[in-house]
C-alpha cells in the first residue's frame, strides 16, 4: 500500500526549491491555478519582509503529472527562486570563493539553527545551516500541501486557518468556521476579530521600530472528516500523533496543542472530556474540547489544531552572541527577514495539516485511483451524525 509522503529540498538563495510527493493515486486533478494560488496566500500578511516583494512564486511540476492529472508516479514539483539572480556566485555548485567569503555569516543568531548547525556539521560558516534552515522552505511545503488539499477536497474535507494572537493582542474566541479562509484571508493579519487586528498592526508597526519581532498563535480548522482516521493501535497510526510531527516541524512553532489541549490539563476530567449522545443509530456531541481527535482517531468532529510560533530569530535589533571564527563576543548577523509572519505560518501550518491527515488517510484507505480512494471513502462508516 503506497502511504502518501513528501520530501523537500533546496536552500534560501538557491536556484530552486525542489518536493516530491508520493502515493497519489492516479487519476487526481492537479489544478495548478489553485496551488499558485495557496503560494500567494502564504506571501500575504501585514509584517512580511523584502523577500515578498522579490519573489512571485509558481510551483512547475515537473512529474508524475499529465495533462493536469496525476499519473500514479512520484510527484515533483519546482519553485525557482527569483533571488537567486543576485545570489548565482554565492550559491549552488559553481559558488566562487571570493562571493562565498563576502556572504560568508560567522556571528551565529540566537534561536536559529546557525550555531547548532555549524557545531553539528563542522560549519565555520554558518551560511550552510541557515539557508536549508530557513522559512523559505516552507514554500515548497505549502505547494506540496495544496496537492494534498485537492486529494482531501475529493474526499469533502476541507482545511482553513486564522490567527488567535500576535503578541499579546488575543482575538475574540472564533464561533462561526463557516468560509474561514475567506474572511481570514481579506485581513491584513488574518484575524477574524476586527478590533483585535487593528491592534496587532500597531503591534507590529511598534515592533519593527523597536528593530524587534513578534511571534502568536494560529488555529487551523479541519471540517469534513467521518471518525476512524488515524489509529490507536501503534505510534506511528495515531493522528494527534502525525498532526504534532508534522506541525511542530513548521519552522518557529514551539508548541502545538489538539482542541483545547493546554486549558485541559488543569481542569477536571469533568469539565474536559465531550459528553456522548444517541443521534438515532449515530452518536453526537455537544462539546468539542478533544479538538476532533480521540485515542489517535477523528470522532467524527471538526479537526482543531493551534500552534504556538516564537518571535523571528533574526532581528534588526541586535542580540549578543559569539562569532564562531574568532570566539569573540559580537553582535548577532542580520539577515534581511519579517517582522511577523503568524499569518503566512496559519497557512503554511494547514499544509503541514493537510499532508499529516493525507498520511493517515492513505494508509487507511490504500487506492490505485483516486476513484477508489473516493468510493472507499464514502462506503466507510462514521458513529458521528453529521
Amino acid at each position: 500500500m503506497a502511504v502518501i509522503k513528501y520530501i523537500t529540498a533546496g536552500e534560501s538563495h538557491g536556484k530552486m526549491l525542489v518536493g516530491i510527493i508520493s502515493g497519489i493515486p492516479a487519476g487526481l486533478r492537479i489544478d495548478g491555478s489553485f496551488v499558485d494560488g495557496e503560494l500567494g496566500r502564504r506571501m500575504q500578511g501585514f509584517g512580511r519582509g523584502g523577500r515578498m516583494k522579490i519573489e512571485r512564486d509558481r510551483a512547475e511540476f515537473v512529474t508524475g503529472v499529465r495533462a493536469h492529472y496525476s499519473i500514479g508516479s512520484p510527484i515533483t514539483a519546482v519553485i525557482y527562486n527569483k533571488d537567486f539572480d543576485n545570489w548565482s556566485n554565492a550559491m549552488g555548485e559553481n559558488a566562487a570563493a571570493e562571493a562565498m567569503e563576502a556572504k560568508r555569516v560567522t556571528a551565529v543568531r540566537p534561536g536559529h539553527a546557525d550555531l547548532s548547525g555549524a557545531v553539528k556539521y563542522g560549519f565555520t560558516d554558518a551560511r550552510n545551516v541557515l539557508e536549508r534552515a530557513s522559512a523559505r522552505e516552507t514554500a515548497m511545503r505549502v505547494a506540496l500541501g495544496a496537492v494534498a488539499k485537492l486529494y482531501l477536497k475529493s474526499l469533502g474535507i476541507e482545511i482553513a486557518s486564522h490567527t488567535v494572537s500576535i503578541g499579546n493582542i488575543t482575538a475574540k474566541a472564533c464561533s462561526d468556521y463557516s468560509d474561514i479562509n475567506a474572511r481570514a484571508d481579506g485581513d491584513a493579519v488574518r484575524c477574524l476579530d476586527g478590533d483585535a487586528s487593528e491592534k496587532m498592526v500597531e503591534a507590529i508597526k511598534s515592533a519593527a521600530e523597536d528593530g524587534d519581532t513578534l511571534g502568536g498563535v494560529v488555529e487551523v480548522v479541519v471540517t469534513g472528516c467521518k471518525s476512524g482516521i488515524g489509529s490507536y493501535v501503534g505510534e506511528d497510526k495515531k493522528l494527534d500523533g502525525i498532526i504534532m510531527r508534522e506541525v511542530g516541524c513548521v519552522q518557529s512553532i514551539k508548541a502545538v496543542e489538539i482542541g483545547r489541549g493546554i486549558e485541559n490539563a488543569s481542569l477536571r476530567g469533568s469539565e474536559v472530556h465531550d459528553e456522548i449522545y444517541p443521534c438515532g443509530k449515530h452518536y453526537m456531541r455537544k462539546t468539542n474540547r478533544a479538538g476532533g481527535v480521540e485515542g489517535g482517531m477523528t470522532n467524527g468532529e471538526n479537526i482543531i489544531v493551534r500552534a504556538y510560533c516564537k518571535p523571528i530569530p533574526t532581528l534588526m535589533k541586535e542580540l549578543n552572541t559569539v562569532d564562531i571564527s574568532s570566539y569573540e563576543a559580537v553582535k548577532a548577523a542580520a539577515e534581511r527577514s519579517d517582522v511577523c509572519a503568524v499569518p503566512a505560518i496559519g497557512v503554511v501550518c494547514e499544509s503541514a495539516v493537510a499532508l499529516g491527515l493525507c498520511e493517515a488517510l492513505s494508509d487507511m484507505l490504500g487506492g490505485d485511483t483516486m476513484q477508489e480512494v473516493v468510493e472507499r471513502y464514502e462506503n466507510k462508516e462514521s458513529s458521528h451524525e453529521q
